[in-house]
């Protein structure tokens, strides 16, 4: 998909060094044959996990800590109650273990941690783990295809932008496997700055939008991480007590909390991270019924209208649930803005929306304004108010970002 778009991947490339300059950063490259290049780009994001050269580069820091405790990941084929394809946990006194069914014939992932830490990671094999937590399961592994172990981190680097250099997912926070946000962290990193990046790259709007990368997936990240933190401390915690209320509270508790519907549907958008708001962005603006700027757009599925359809493009667009006015119409026609009208209904009341407001959209799907008017002058003040030039006619009124 990259190559028919004109970008071109260059693998078991190394980068070397780079130095920020007036309107670029100058990037040394070694590739794996021992050719140095540079390469100027227009800015530079680090997108090199845990051990980021990138963020030892600009210096932003990493603070947090180390969990004692040893992990393991293994590729198995088992047999037993458990290997049926599904997703299994045990929490068998400070032990436990993580099943990824991959398929209902016993090809899984385990992933553990390892009590008896002889070594550092590395110098562990399957025989070092402790079975009893997969014993708890009913598991019974048959053969191991492959083994690794690692340290796991709680961090959060102070700065996610530094001049022209971003630092993005693994490279930005790193943090326990509880709960199993790490990708979908990353990827929201990825999402957030791309469609900035893209709208500065093509003079669309100035450089200050990209201040608002940071102000966004920071906090989030801090949260997340401080999160995990004490879900993995219980999980992992060493005493008689703990155990008690891991084995036999906890499960208890969870079974009963997990049978109400609001409590289900609570933990799948805290998991799904469908949760994430952004209020307090410079970007998001205004309140129309119970959705305001910042919010994640609510979703709504009818028959023949699903609000979260793609459009044929990815790009701002407006939402109207019911009509949208003349001069509402004419704007987005005028700025080439893709404009939707949903046909009103209950569900659209019981979703949060407002009948015949304005919805404004940011490329990555969260509401950016809310108008309960759906006039164009609000469409129009937002974007001077941004000097986003490509949907402003006016004067910028002072930056605000």
């Amino acid at each position: 998909p990259l190559e028919p778009a004109g970008v071109t991947v260059w693998r078991r490339t190394e980068l070397a060094g780079f130095e920020e300059r007036e309107d670029c950063v100058l990037a040394s490259l070694r590739r794996a044959d021992g050719e140095d290049l540079q390469v100027e780009a227009r800015y530079l994001a680090g997108c090199d996990g845990a051990r980021s050269f990138v963020r030892r580069q600009l210096g932003t820091g990493f603070a947090g800590g180390t969990y004692a405790h040893l992990f393991y990941v293994a590729d198995v084929q088992a047999r037993g109650n458990a290997a049926n394809g599904e997703i299994h946990l045990s929490l068998e006194t400070s032990d436990f273990v993580i099943l990824l069914g991959y398929d209902d014939a016993g090809r899984a992932r385990l992933v553990g941690t390892i009590r008896d830490e002889r070594g550092e990671a590395g110098a562990h094999s399957f025989n070092d783990v402790s079975h009893r937590a997969m014993a708890s399961l009913g598991l019974e592994v048959e053969q191991v295809h492959w083994f690794s172990t690692y340290r796991v981190h709680h961090r959060v680097t102070d700065h996610y932008r530094q001049g022209r250099a971003f630092l993005l997912g693994d490279a930005a926070h790193v943090h326990s496997p509880a709960g199993g946000q790490g990708m979908n962290t990353g990827i929201g990193d990825a999402i957030n700055l791309a469609w900035k990046l893209a709208a500065v790259v093509r003079g669309e709007a100035p450089d200050s939008l990209l201040d608002t990368y940071e102000r966004e997936r920071i906090a989030f990240a801090r949260k997340l991480v401080e999160t995990t933190d004490r879900l993995f401390s219980f999980v992992t915690a060493e005493s008689g007590f703990a155990d008690f209320v891991r084995t036999r509270i906890a499960p208890t508790f969870a079974s009963a909390a997990y049978g109400i519907g609001p409590v289900r549907e609570m933990i799948f958008r805290i998991l799904s991270q469908t949760t994430i708001n952004y209020h307090d962005s410079p970007l998001s603006s205004g309140v129309a019924g119970r959705v305001q700027g910042g919010d994640r757009l609510p979703w709504v599925a009818r028959e023949e209208q699903d609000n979260y359809t793609p459009p044929a493009r990815i790009d701002w667009q407006v939402h109207v649930y019911g009509q949208a006015y003349p001069d509402l119409r004419a704007w987005c026609d005028r700025h080439g803005m893709i404009l939707r009208e949903f046909d009103w209904s209950p569900a659209h009341d019981d979703a949060g929306f407002c009948r015949n407001a304005g919805y404004l959209l940011r490329p990555d799907g969260y509401v950016a304004l809310c108008d309960p008017g759906a006039s164009a002058q609000a469409l129009e003040d937002y974007f001077c108010d941004l000097d986003y030039r490509r949907f402003r006619v006016c004067e910028p009124k002072q930056a605000a970002l």
